[in-house]
Order: structure tokens, then C-alpha cells, then sequence
């Protein structure tokens, strides 16, 4: 089956707003096995949006409209679906009533162009949204099937996950099973390079990548008549790559590193403590996000001076001296330094600089320590972050941080 999607909003065409709907969309449509051929955008034009329906409808089998589902009068998207499939907009009460619930709850004024967002195309079904007030609708003509949802990526998410994909799963008569495989240390580039031959050869399963910040993910998504058959064709593919990548891999299905982190030191009963300095206090926050961190974090200190590195952590001032609080020494020192102060099973330090600015040392913009220690394990890695412009502060404090807690699951 093939899948356009039309985003309308006038703020999308101006750039105000960036269209992560459709890019969001598209990936979750690749990984049922659905092919979306088109992206388009339209503003709020019900002209425009009539003539983009009546191209779209043309050539795909399915047709997702995010926005233009609101109370005002600039919001057509239902309104122009219908006229084009020549059906009437009839009041939905059940959707009345999730709307007056929601402001009931949210504690507002329902206005009276509130109810404009309960009339729905007749002989369609609404979606409720438990995020929000304009219901989304699934219109079916023929061999066609036209999906309407809400513009706010909040809304508009929540609803796909909870009611449209199994819509289309069931559409497409298949099971369709997926797995991510969460990858660190490899640009999405070089491991697209590495598996293209076989992501060009794999039909079933789809083999997709997916870059996050500073890790890829690898989607391998199969499809059969049942779950069983659907397992048969996605594990080999799926074993054959974390076979070949295994020192890049550092789970399955994760929401994140720092997660995965989180759930090993628990599984091991051990605690972590971080020392840090260009990274401000990042890696702490990442880990403590995690629900469950209270029982495996100890302590961070953000050793940002010279004097808190040497005072507190016990960093030699001849090291500092010597070879300034930005090498591979004072690293080493400071992931000793917590460790000695904090008991913990697991230290790890960060010195680096994030830049911009002007330079303390003579060092260059991105260059990074990472000092990890445990009883049976220690290390320093040297980092050059940053790609080209090493004047991403927040890229180099980002990537230096998803370093320091995959260095922590390396001592794990």
C-alpha cells in the first residue's frame, strides 16, 4: 500500500514552525510496511487543500491530513474532505461530550465554536483525543482510506499510537512486528554505508535507520499472516546485525542510553557518581531523569574552577599545572576523586571544551576527556566533538555526556 500526507498550516509554509508531523508519520508508516510516495504542505486554503486531496487521492491508496481540525474558521480540513467525498458533516454527540469532559476537566470555558469540532463527515469514525479537543476521523471511499488528525504533534502522535496504526496493521491483513537496535559510536553515514547492500536487498523485513542525538537507531521491521511467521523472517536479519556491530550496540528496543544505564546498574546493585566540568552538570541530569535513578545514583559534583577540581576532588595542582584541567591526567584524577569521596561502584569524570569563547588553555573547541573507574576497570578516553563547527557548545556537551554514561555501562 502506498501513503501520501498532506500538513496544512500556514506557520509550516512561513518556517515559523517545523514540520515534524510528516516526518514522524513517515517513519511510523515504514515500519508497518506502508510506503508514503508524497509529502505535501497547503496552507490553511480550502481551495488549495480540495485540489491537493483530489492529486493525492489519485495515486495513493492512503491519505493522512494533519491540521485544520480546530474551532475557527480558518480550520477546513473536515469540511473540504467532505465536500470532496460528497458527504454531509453530521453532529458526532460522542464527540461533543469528549469535548465538554475535556474542558471540564482542564477547568475552561467551553466557547460555542467548540461544538463546530463535533460535526464529522457522515459515515466516518471519530477518533477521540484524550490530548486535546478536535477528534480525528477515518473516512473510507471505496479502496481508499483518508485519515484526518490533529496538528499538534502532541495530539497528533498519541492518536496514531493508541488508534490509527492498528487501523492500518489491520488494513494491510498482516502482523507486522518490529525491532530497534539502539547503536553508540557510529554516525548514522557510516553504518547506512555498511548495511546498504542489505537494506536494499531486504524487502521483508524493512530496514530503516534513525538518527537520534549523537546514536542511531537501526528499525528491522517484518510483516506475515501471524506473529509466529513474523519472528521467522525478522530474527535472522536482526542477528546478523548485531552480530557484525556488536561494539557499537548497546541494547535493543531502549528509549536511551542513559535508560539502559539506569536498568543495568539497578540489575547489578551498583551506584554511579560523576564529576564534571564542561558538561555542567548534564550527565547527572540525564541519569537522575531516569525513573529509578534514587537508587543507583551516589553524588555529582560539578568541579567547574581549577580550586573545586583540586580542593574537593583532590586533583594534584602539579597535574593541573602541568598539563591543565583539560587532559587525559586530570580526568583520571577526577573519576578517582569521587570515587574515593562517594563510595561508589562506578566514578566517571568529564573535562573538555565546550567553546565558544575565549580559551582558558590552548585547546581546541570539542576536545574532551572522559575518566571512568571502577574496581577492576579504568580509563580515558580522548574525544574530538563536534564535527566541523567546533563551536556547537550544546552539540559538544551533549555528545560528551552520551560518552560518560556509555562509558558507565562499559564498566558495568
Amino acid at each position: 500500500m502506498k501513503a501520501e500526507i498532506i500538513c496544512t498550516g500556514a506557520e509550516l509554509l512561513s518556517g515559523k514552525t517545523i514540520n515534524t508531523n510528516a516526518a514522524y508519520l513517515s517513519k511510523e508508516l515504514s515500519a508497518i510496511g506502508i510506503e508514503v510516495a508524497y509529502h505535501t504542505v497547503v496552507g490553511d486554503n480550502e481551495k488549495e487543500l480540495y485540489e491537493s486531496i483530489d492529486t493525492c487521492t489519485k495515486r495513493a491508496d492512503i491519505l493522512i491530513i494533519t491540521g485544520g481540525l480546530g474551532a475557527t474558521y480558518d480550520d477546513l480540513t473536515k469540511e473540504t474532505a467532505a465536500r470532496y467525498f460528497k458527504r454531509e458533516m453530521i453532529f458526532d454527540k460522542i464527540s461533543y461530550d469528549n469535548i465538554v469532559s475535556y474542558f471540564e476537566y482542564t477547568k475552561r470555558e467551553i466557547s460555542e465554536n467548540n461544538k463546530k469540532q463535533a460535526y464529522i463527515p457522515e459515515g466516518s469514525i471519530a477518533l477521540k483525543n484524550e490530548r486535546g479537543t478536535a477528534p480525528g476521523i477515518i473516512l473510507k471511499e471505496k479502496d481508499k482510506t483518508v485519515i484526518l488528525l490533529p496538528g499538534p504533534p502532541y495530539e497528533m502522535q498519541h492518536m496514531f499510537l493508541k488508534y490509527v496504526k492498528k487501523y492500518l496493521v489491520d488494513l494491510s491483513g498482516n502482523v507486522i512486528i518490529s525491532k530497534d537496535i539502539n547503536f553508540f559510536g557510529i554516525s548514522e553515514a557510516a553504518l547506512e554505508y555498511r548495511l546498504r547492500s542489505l537494506m536494499i536487498s531486504s524487502k521483508n523485513p524493512v530496514i530503516a535507520p534513525y538518527a537520534k542525538k549523537g546514536e542511531v537507531v537501526i528499525r528491522v521491521s517484518a510483516r506475515a499472516e501471524n506473529k509466529e511467521k513474523a519472528e521467522e523472517i525478522l530474527n535472522p536479519v536482526t542477528e546478523k546485525i548485531c552480530k557484525e556491530f556488536s561494539d557499537y550496540i548497546y541494547a535493543t528496543d531502549a528509549l536511551n542510553l542513559e535508560s539502559v544505564l539506569v536498568e543495568k546498574l539497578t540489575q547489578a546493585n551498583k551506584k554511579v557518581a560523576v564529576a564534571e566540568s564542561c558538561t555542567g552538570g548534564l550527565v547527572s541530569k540525564r541519569i537522575t531523569d531516569i525513573s529509578g535513578a534514587s537508587k543507583v545514583f551516589e553524588c555529582e559534583i560539578c568541579s567547574y574552577s581549577d580550586r573545586i577540581k583540586e580542593s574537593i576532588l583532590g586533583v594534584k595542582r602539579e597535574t593541573l599545572e602541568k598539563y591543565t584541567a583539560v587532559s587525559k591526567e586530570t580526568a583520571a584524577e577526577m573519576a578517582i576523586g569521587i570515587k574515593r569521596l562517594t563510595g561508589a561502584d562506578i566514578a566517571v569524570s568529564v573535562t573538555g571544551v565546550a567553546g565558544p569563547g575565549d580559551l582558558s588553555v590552548d585547546k581546541p573547541y570539542g576536545l574532551v576527556y572522559i575518566g571512568i573507574k571502577s574496581e577492576k576497570y579504568s580509563d580515558v578516553l580522548e574525544l574530538k566533538l563536534g564535527g566541523n563547527d567546533k563551536s556547537d557548545r550544546e552539540l559538544i556537551r551533549n555528545l560528551a555526556a552520551s560518552y560518560a554514561i556509555n562509558a558507565c555501562l562499559r564498566a558495568i
